[in-house]
């Protein structure tokens, strides 16, 4: 599924995830490395057909992230 938002940030899931918003962010997700609960949440949403759920689930992908860089 792939869904392109007023912002530019545009998603495309097929398994892996492919995040990108212009040309500042590139980010693409194995799918073996997307935790269980997003991913459930990333295949609800493309079940849904419905791109705002699809990019509620990347922000919480995307927040795992960010908490992981945190770490020490």
């Amino acid at each position: 599924m792939r869904c392109t938002y007023k912002d530019d940030f545009k998603v495309d899931y097929s398994g892996s995830l492919h995040i990108s918003k212009g040309d500042g962010v590139d980010l693409v997700v194995k799918e073996g490395l997307i935790p269980t609960d997003i991913r459930s949440n990333l295949d609800a949403a493309v079940t849904h057909n419905n791109c705002h759920e699809l990019r509620a689930a990347c922000s919480a992908l995307t927040g795992t992230i960010q908490s992981e860089f945190g770490r020490e």
